[in-house]
């Protein structure tokens, strides 16, 4: 008993030190848990600002190693057979180089459109427990936006993808338009007795799902690089509720 007392000690003093250092930055500092989520709002919209600002500009997407995005997995077959005598036949290679070009180009084109949605979602995001956040990861409130509004994030940005998508941003043909003749040129090859010899499978996946959710991946990893800047770097700290909130 007297060891299950020692330990559940050893457990909790740090536990209940940490609850009160807290509380004391809180009092010190006069926060009160409405300013902390304003604080935290606003560490997001400025977040989602810039990170839009960085991957709506030519590149954004397609010269990040880190978010660009490539093609679905269900191509990988057309990808790990790119170099076979039946795909070197018609291009294949150059092709997945062009549809991968072109599907960037719409993120970058579609993120455009993303601020809004993000700042909407942001705005009437509902935190009850601000503390907890401020004192989370160097992340946390981006992580708690993405558990929270991904789905609606998703459903939102999906048509402006969807348009993007259409748009003939590249040599004056849409990304969609590339992928479908991807697509039908390999599925030709595929659908003879020496594609399926060769172990070849059709591929009929549709683009504007998956392109959706690497782009809002792609914008929540930029977000979470300004939340971290934001709370290290006093420079970030661009008026004077994040001055409050995350220090002067």
């Amino acid at each position: 008993m007297k060891k299950l007392a020692i330990i559940l000690s050893v457990i909790l003093i740090p536990i209940f030190f940490s609850c009160e250092k807290i509380s004391d930055v809180i009092e010190e500092s006069g926060l009160t848990n409405e300013e902390i989520i304003q604080g935290l709002k606003e560490a997001l919209r400025v977040g989602t600002d810039t990170a839009v600002s960085i991957v709506s500009q030519l590149d954004g997407y397609y010269g990040d190693p880190i978010i660009k995005i490539l093609l679905p997995p269900e191509a990988d077959i057309i990808v790990n057979n790119a170099n076979s005598p039946l795909l070197t036949a018609i291009g294949v290679s150059q092709m997945i180089d062009d549809v991968i070009l072109s599907i960037n180009r719409s993120a970058e084109d579609a993120a455009t459109e993303a601020a809004s949605i993000f700042i909407n979602a942001i705005s009437s995001m509902t935190i009850s427990d601000g503390l907890s956040i401020l004192n989370g990861s160097d992340s946390a409130a981006t992580h708690y936006l993405r558990i929270t509004t991904n789905s609606d994030l998703h459903n939102l940005f999906k048509p402006k993808m969807q348009t993007s998508l259409n748009k003939p941003i590249v040599g004056g043909t849409s990304a969609q338009d590339t992928w479908t003749s991807l697509t039908n040129q390999y599925n030709s090859v595929a659908n003879t007795l020496a594609g399926q010899l060769a172990g070849l499978t059709p591929v009929t996946t549709q683009l504007d799902d998956f392109i959706t959710s690497k782009a809002l991946d792609g914008l929540y990893i930029k977000i979470a690089e300004e939340e971290k800047d934001i709370r290290n770097n006093p420079i970030a700290r661009i008026n004077d509720i994040l001055k409050k909130v995350f220090g002067p």
